[in-house]
């Protein structure tokens, strides 16, 4: 994972785009993967290949035999990437705080998580007041996404004390 991350005011639009839409604004390239899975995964172009080309963020997927799947999987994670890596100055608050990991709206809300944070130089008690919680609450709502904690922590200076 990048450790710079992309500033774009755009970001929120573009988290906000529909499937079709967000997968007009990327290019998408399939392949024939590698390793294991016999001889269909060899033979077949069923791995996809996404780049968004406003942000050059690009990522693929061959979890699946499908080609349909790994394209679905693939535009899930693409939408989730672009909230990790592009920022925006400055962070807006998240309107809501109890968004699932499997809600749609998911990633633009650890889009805005991560703006705080950034803005707070990654200390994670500061982005705690400003998001007027707990800091201890603001852990474990970072910890229920492993790449979320993993990237906050990654950007060092988690000092919750």
């Amino acid at each position: 994972m990048s450790k710079t991350f992309i500033f774009n005011q755009k970001r929120d639009d573009w988290l906000k785009l529909s499937d079709s839409e967000l997968e007009k604004a990327c290019r998408l390239d399939f392949f024939k993967a590698s390793g294991r899975g016999g001889q269909k995964r060899n033979k077949t172009s069923n791995a996809v290949r996404f780049t968004h080309e406003p942000s050059g963020i690009a990522l693929s997927d061959c979890s699946s035999r499908s080609q349909h799947k790994n394209r679905a999987t693939a535009l899930k994670k693409i939408r989730y990437q672009i909230a990790l890596q592009v920022r925006v100055v400055p962070g807006t608050p998240p309107a809501r705080l109890d968004v699932s990991l499997s809600n749609d709206e998911y990633p633009i809300f650890a889009a805005h998580i991560l703006d705080i944070i950034n803005d707070n130089e990654f200390i994670i008690r500061n982005a705690a007041q400003s998001l007027e919680l707990s800091t201890s609450k603001l852990v474990k709502i970072l910890q229920r996404d492993k790449t979320l904690w993993q990237l906050v922590r990654e950007h060092g200076q988690t000092r919750t004390g």
